[in-house]
């Protein structure tokens, strides 16, 4: 008997994978806009500040594969097809799809690295797809992942990386922060779930790890006019300095990855800020090849295509 071949559609957000893809890469950040000489200079010090540039299109593509191979270990009557695509840079959401339906899938699903929804962050990658398959001759059937934030092996990675870096505060008891990136303010018109996920997020990660008092904010908010969701991470820093805290622990639990918002917004420029308040700052590592965040991904995957195969 044929196995029913499915295509699985790995999305994650992009980046310059060498310095001169910066300029292009912002430029596509910023709808078509390029960015002036002196953001565009400060985005590339960022950059040589974490070593050059970022390994997020790397440890993406990984993580995939690692989902893919779960797929491939706990439903083996599927035949299943890989492919990883970006938001912001090669190898690009639409020709992942346009590639999909040349290899002849019928039968697809789609998931964002990013385990919160929002219609400004995993909504957009939909819209790509739904974009694309308008264009084919012959649309595939498409199952789509809005979010995966309370996925029980997700959670359960997460409790792990939080009390495993609470061992670096031997003598002192951290505050715990959560966050996630910042989105436009104008999404709270909407009853937007962003930031009801982080906060369920944050809240089943710490009654489980045993944590009495937790707080919520948001990094890495974009350079525009327009509001954005707070409160930022450093203002929440100080806020609890003032109070007399000493010790932050920082959950970046809307991330699954090493990147740039990590190494330099909170490693560095978050750490730099923190100990000019007298606080000390440490983060959770990045879940990255986590076997944890493999299987919550391929079990909503799993979910996803229930009836399909």
């Amino acid at each position: 008997m044929t196995r029913p071949v499915v295509g699985v559609l790995v999305m994650a957000y992009g980046t310059p994978n060498r310095r001169e893809e910066i300029l292009p890469y912002y430029t596509h950040i910023r709808r078509g806009r390029p960015p002036t000489p002196e953001l565009l200079q400060e985005l590339t010090e960022r950059y040589d500040a974490i070593g050059g540039v970022s390994q997020l299109n790397r440890i993406s593509r990984a993580q995939a594969e690692a989902v893919l191979r779960v797929l491939q270990a706990e439903a083996p009557e599927a035949d299943w097809r890989l492919y990883v695509a970006n938001k912001h840079w090669e190898p690009w959401i639409p020709d992942a799809v346009a590639r999909m339906a040349a290899d002849g899938i019928e039968r697809a699903v789609g998931v964002v690295l990013a385990p919160q929804g929002s219609r400004l962050s995993s909504g957009e990658y939909f819209e790509q797809v739904d974009q694309a398959l308008a264009k084919l001759e012959r649309p595939f059937w498409f199952a789509r992942i809005p979010s995966w934030h309370l996925e029980p092996d997700f959670i359960a990675a997460q409790v792990e990386l939080v009390q495993e870096a609470l061992s670096r505060f031997p003598e002192e008891e951290p505050e715990v922060l959560f966050t996630c990136h910042s989105l436009p303010a104008r999404i709270l018109e909407w009853d937007d779930p962003y930031p009801v996920h982080l906060r369920e997020m944050g809240e089943e990660i710490a009654q489980r790890a045993g944590l009495a008092r937790v707080h919520f904010a948001y990094q890495s908010a974009g350079r525009t006019p327009e509001p954005w969701l707070g409160p930022d991470v450093k203002e929440k820093v100080a806020e609890l300095a003032r109070e007399g805290v000493r010790a932050v622990l920082v959950a970046p639990v809307g991330f699954v990855a090493d990147n740039l918002e990590i190494l330099y917004d909170l490693d560095i420029e978050l750490k730099q800020a923190a100990a000019a308040m007298g606080v000390r700052v440490e983060r959770t590592r990045m879940l990255n090849d986590h076997p944890g965040l493999a299987r919550a991904l391929a079990r909503v995957v799993l979910r996803a295509v229930q009836g399909a195969l």
